[in-house]
């Protein structure tokens, strides 16, 4: 999970800090979580997930398809 927004954030061209203000949390609160070294909370997941329109369930690893159901 963690790398695969890691590797959202650099296919969007976008810096740490830019998704922590999105997010409205600090920029070292964004770099734990894109190194595993603090849980992404459900509501955070659920805004990356709107913000690159996939699925949690791909954030989360659990598929390989990034495609949102409707």
């Amino acid at each position: 999970m963690y790398r695969r927004i890691r590797d959202l954030r650099e296919d969007h061209d976008l810096k740490q800090r830019q998704l922590a203000e999105f997010l409205n949390c600090s920029q070292q609160v964004y770099s734990n979580y894109e190194l595993g070294q603090r849980d992404i909370p459900t509501d955070v997941l659920i805004r990356l997930s709107d913000f690159y329109k996939v699925s949690v369930d791909y954030l989360l690893g659990l598929t390989a398809n990034p495609k949102r159901n409707k």
